[in-house]
């Protein structure tokens, strides 16, 4: 049986601290002691002269990290306790201390990379995509909201990408995840072990570009126009009528995906986003994260949301409200006052 000692592995690989989530039977999933150990690791690298750069991976085949832990998330929020919100603070606190990193931070975005699967990559210095990345924040979906800065990066994407992302949790590759901001380089999966053994001996900057390449093209490119059109309007409610309105094939599809997702949680997804851009730092940004993350856990749709996708498997949540016009605005603004646990600082 694995212990917790086992989940997350650290090695010293010539110049390189290595990091491996080591949970593939759960798509490598975050738990609480992964968190504590990977920043207890990091602090201790940051200051070690041995220690020129970082990478971090995941085991196996099927991706970096499919997120947290939502079982337990599920869990805690259905018992009415805060182990959630402790969890949030130190994770967060890590997507902070990865952000500001002293040393080059190399991620390997191989596979699915979702949720807290992008806080540990996509903040990094060095964020490196293959033809398998699946990239996404797909929160709407089961009545969360966006969180481990994924507001702050999705709010930077160019036009109103990362509202289209925000609010459809559709899951990107390698040349979309570079086009919103979400990664820098594209490398072929199977080059991966040769591009890590390399960087045993080399830094970064002088290794990578022997292996970077041109990823397969995407589909955002093309959809520019109908998504920063649509995006730009006020209301969740208008995005929807404008994308309805398009005669886009996928304009219609993203409109139905949107239209499944939880009421509130997109309308505190967007309220967030837009927040995001007005803070100026990520810190900020996090702390927001916190106050709504923490207000999500005693909503009933994160504890539905979850129940619908992962426990039941059902797919079909009821959502509380049911329909966007019943989520008032007051119902939005209580989501972004401070959390009865404390606000989220840094040190």
């Amino acid at each position: 049986m694995k212990t917790e000692d086992d989940t997350v592995l650290f090695d010293i690989e010539g110049r390189t601290g290595v990091v491996t989530l080591n949970r593939p039977e759960a798509l490598n999933a975050l738990t609480h002691p992964m968190v504590l150990r990977i920043d207890e690791t990091l602090t201790g690298w940051a200051r070690d002269p041995a220690v020129h750069q970082v990478l971090i991976r995941g085991a196996g085949e099927r991706g970096l990290c499919a997120g947290g832990d939502i079982r337990a998330i599920h869990d805690d929020a259905k018992a009415g306790n805060t182990a959630s919100a402790d969890f949030w603070r130190d994770e967060y606190r890590l997507n902070a201390r990865i952000a500001r990193y002293p040393k080059p931070y190399i991620a390997l975005m191989d596979g699915i990379v979702m949720g807290g699967g992008v806080g540990v990559s996509a903040h990094g210095r060095v964020r490196v995509v293959t033809e398998r990345s699946r990239v996404a924040m797909p929160e709407t979906g089961i009545g969360f909201v966006p969180d481990i800065g994924g507001t702050w990066l999705l709010g930077r994407a160019p036009g109103r990408l990362g509202t289209h992302l925000a609010l459809t949790g559709a899951a990107v590759g390698a040349a979309d995840a570079l086009l919103c901001g979400l990664a820098d380089h594209f490398v072929p999966a199977g080059r991966l072990p040769e591009l890590t053994a390399e960087l045993a001996a080399a830094p970064v900057h002088e290794v990578l570009p022997r292996y970077a390449a041109t990823p397969p093209p995407g589909d955002l490119a093309d959809r520019r126009a109908w998504i920063d059109h649509c995006y730009a309007a006020d209301t969740v409610e208008e995005i929807v009528d404008r994308l309805l309105g398009q005669g886009e094939p996928a304009a219609k599809e993203a409109a139905e995906t949107i239209l499944a997702k939880s009421p509130t949680a997109l309308k505190v997804t967007l309220a967030a986003l837009r927040r995001a851009a007005a803070l100026g730092s990520l810190e900020r940004v996090l702390a927001q994260e916190f106050r709504v993350s923490c207000k999500a856990l005693a909503s009933p749709d994160l504890v539905e949301g979850i129940r619908a996708q992962v426990v039941d498997k059902d797919r079909r949540p009821r959502w509380s409200p049911s329909v966007l016009a019943d989520v008032a605005d007051a119902d939005v603004e209580r989501f972004f006052a401070p959390p009865g646990s404390g606000d989220l600082t840094f040190g």
